[in-house]
């Protein structure tokens, strides 16, 4: 008898799956996200927010199906970019947020920037400081508000004084002697807690500020700013924990100690020379380059009062250099992977990041594997970047022909994260 009850639930439940309503995709032309080739006349069949096939022609679809006519359109996989800070938006008055925003502010403040960051195309992000992240990555998984899948890496770690010290610049009598907790570390103790504190907030990744930062309250923007075990210690606590180190960093020693202490990806990089790049060549390390920053901070750097007057040369002295940084780095074989530092330029804007990537020096298939399969393997991430079967069904599209004009990247008219329809 229970067998038999067995084979009837079993029965009934394969005759569901035929039934299930299925989305299928016409995409005139398709980019899967990992080859270089076109691919036309494509149907994507969908169901339960998962790609289950992709075929050639286009699929006719039974009665409860949707079917999507995008054959006038260029089909991606969902972008991601992977250096974000969806917290804020740099603004001239960003230096004294702090005193007057509650971390609710932040929080709420937040919502529409992801929603904007979604709706532009980017279905996954990786978010590389903001603690409140963490709890705004949960939100958008929970369906409370609409947003990309966020990596979220938390407080960002550095040194007393460094790049990634929450209270540089203050006055002394708020300065205090922060420590792991706060993201501050000196020495390999420190180090090791700082990481096990990063996983008891929730991270999904380690950020470290390697080097100086342009928009640090401090004179020096590329001075080297852990030491070598230091950074050891951090990438074996975060692999201990199953997670990546991203390391924050322009000068090229910084960059180098990071590089063979195994971190997983250099993010800025805008000093890197020939021998560094060679080097990233040798461990296989990721380079996000941020073009977007760059362009950003060199143009309002240029209006006296924006920044303070502590980073205005620095931003006018490493602006201008990443582009010329990031062709280097191309023609040198480095695995370049796409990142903006959005939230330093607009929220919303990141697409503009193809273009500059393009003008670098870099061929658009390039550029569009480095926001969707390159950026996946960053991530450690089997389940995204594609379009194939087995992936999440996170699909953007372009009216036109992106490999012709990379700037139409920018005009994104079809959004779908895990299967729902957001544009």
């Amino acid at each position: 008898m229970n067998f038999l009850k067995k084979y009837i639930i079993t029965g009934l439940f394969c005759l569901g799956s035929l039934w299930a309503q299925q989305t299928i995709i016409h995409a005139g032309s398709l980019l899967d996200g990992s080859s270089k080739k076109v691919h036309t006349k494509r149907s994507i069949i969908i169901e339960n927010g998962k790609i289950v096939d992709v075929k050639n022609g286009y699929a006719k679809g039974g009665e409860e199906d949707q079917v999507i006519d995008l054959k006038d359109a260029t089909v991606m996989p969902g972008w991601i970019d992977l250096h974000v800070h969806l917290s804020g938006e740099m603004n001239p008055k960003a230096y004294g947020e702090d005193f007057y925003m509650n971390i609710e502010d932040v929080a709420y403040r937040a919502v529409p920037w992801v929603e904007k960051t979604l709706m532009a195309g980017f279905t996954t992000v990786r978010d590389l400081g903001g603690e409140v992240m963490l709890s705004t990555r949960n939100a958008i998984k929970a369906g409370y508000i609409k947003g990309p899948r966020i990596y979220a890496a938390g407080k960002a770690l550095g040194t007393t004084g460094g790049h990634a010290d929450p209270t540089s610049g203050l006055n002394r009598k708020l300065q205090g002697d922060p420590g792991p907790l706060e993201g501050v570390v000196n020495g390999t103790d420190d180090a090791r807690k700082a990481v096990r504190q990063r996983y008891k907030d929730g991270s999904d990744l380690v950020k470290i500020t390697a080097t100086g930062g342009v928009l640090s309250v401090a004179k020096n923007g590329q001075n080297p700013q852990f030491t070598e075990e230091e950074i050891r210690e951090v990438v074996k606590s975060a692999a201990e924990y199953e997670m990546f180190v991203a390391a924050h960093a322009h000068g090229v020693e910084g960059m180098q100690r990071a590089i063979r202490a195994g971190v997983r990806s250099i993010e800025h990089g805008t000093l890197m020379d020939k021998e560094t790049a060679r080097l990233m060549v040798k461990h296989g390390t990721y380079y996000v380059p941020t073009i977007s920053a760059g362009v950003f901070v060199l143009e309002k750097a240029k209006k006296p009062g924006y920044f303070p007057e502590i980073i205005r040369p620095k931003a006018l002295a490493i602006g201008p250099m990443i582009k010329e940084t990031v062709g280097m780095a191309y023609k040198m074989g480095v695995k370049i992977a796409f990142g903006t530092d959005s939230g330093v330029s607009p929220h919303g804007d990141n697409a503009d990041e193809f273009r500059f990537m393009v003008e670098a020096g870099m061929k658009p298939i390039d550029v569009i594997n480095s926001a969707t399969g390159v950026a996946a393997e960053v991530l450690g991430a089997d389940n995204i970047g594609q379009i194939k079967k087995g992936m999440q069904a996170d699909i953007v599209a372009v009216p036109g022909d992106p490999l012709k004009g990379i700037s139409i990247m920018s005009d994104v008219n079809f959004v779908m994260k895990g299967g729902v329809v957001y544009k």
